[in-house]
């Protein structure tokens, strides 16, 4: 009976011990601690899973979660007059990255950094014209991904017509992708015809609308154009997914690698014009969590996402050319012509 008895005191000492060095999961409560990296998302206007800007922005977090052990959330924006008490959401609850995603947050963003100094904030498309320590925009050379698109839609295109349905010409990186865009294909052939069509609402409406995307879309069709560069969120995909029920034609994504967001494109989409904003978010957060958080403004990395099924379709050539134009995009040899 003493053996017995002795033998469960070992078990519940044991069972305590292990309690003890067993962590419990982190809360938001937790968030003002030290040791607990808590780290919030603001989306623009439109859904975490719009298969492009935000959701990008979203992964970047989700890898800070797996990799960095960050406890990580997200609100989304339903109406632009919401963004400073979505972002103070967080704020109030201590959170030590806050990340809004976006050009038409840059104020709300700017304004909270100074609200709340000792909370980091990254600001996709966001540049920075005044340098703050806790605020970093995470920006792109977007003028250079659009040309190397152009590029690769001028040298598909059999009908000499390449078209481009874009997000609304008040956000800045949208402009840059479109005038990128346009001088990469008229670096390949002077006399190309382009179609490029801004969609005529705010920012409220301009990146959630795929019926005018398709619509867009197809009317570029009808004029010709057998390559879409469809740039502009939801709407853009709603180009993307118009274009891939036409057999024989080619349509460019943006963004993130869109073969692995819009499996309805696949039938047409031949590469994305990428700005990786994963692993840019990712790297802020982590060099917030190690005490090299950047303020002013941090570029991220540009480029064309894989060709998937379309491999075998571009030509060495062709990819020969495509690696050419960006080595001197990088070295400064070639310029796209944007903001000069």
């Amino acid at each position: 009976m003493k053996k017995m008895s002795l033998l469960l005191a070992i078990v519940m000492i044991a069972s305590l011990v292990l309690g003890a060095c067993t962590p419990k999961e982190a809360t938001e409560a937790d968030c003002a601690k030290a040791e607990v990296l808590c780290v919030g998302l603001v989306t623009d206007v439109g859904e975490i899973d719009d298969k492009s800007f935000n959701q990008s922005a979203y992964e970047g977090l989700k890898r800070a979660e797996t990799e960095l052990g960050a406890l990580v959330n997200y609100v989304e924006t339903k109406d632009a007059k919401d963004y400073g008490s979505n972002i103070a959401l967080f704020a109030d609850k201590k959170y030590d990255v806050i990340v809004t995603v976006g050009f038409a947050l840059g104020s709300a963003t700017a304004e909270a950094a100074v609200t709340y100094p000792d909370i980091k904030f990254i600001g996709v498309d966001q540049f920075q014209s005044e340098t703050l320590p806790n605020m970093v925009g995470l920006v792109f050379n977007e003028d250079k991904a659009g040309f190397m698109a152009g590029a690769l839609a001028a040298m598909l295109t059999k009908t000499g017509t390449v078209a481009a349905v874009l997000g609304t010409d008040l956000v800045p990186p949208v402009v840059a992708f479109k005038e990128g865009y346009e001088a990469g294909a008229r670096y390949i052939n002077p006399n190309i015809n382009l179609i490029s069509t801004y969609h005529p609402g705010g920012l409220d409406v301009a990146f959630t609308d795929p019926e005018w995307g398709a619509t867009t879309a197809r009317q570029a069709i009808d004029n010709g154009a057998d390559v879409v560069f469809g740039a502009g969120g939801k709407t853009g995909n709603g180009a993307l997914i118009e274009v891939a029920g036409t057999a024989g034609l080619f349509c460019i994504g943006v963004d993130s690698d869109q073969w692995e967001t819009v499996p309805e494109a696949h039938a047409c989409l031949v590469s994305s014009a990428m700005k990786e904003i994963t692993p840019g978010v990712f790297e802020l957060i982590k060099m917030a969590k190690d005490g090299t958080f950047p303020g002013g403004n941090y570029f991220g990395t540009v480029g064309l996402a894989a060709f998937h099924d379309f491999d075998s379709t571009i030509s060495a050539e062709i990819k020969d050319k495509l690696a050419t134009i960006k080595a001197g995009l990088i070295d400064g040899t070639i310029s796209t012509g944007y903001g000069q």
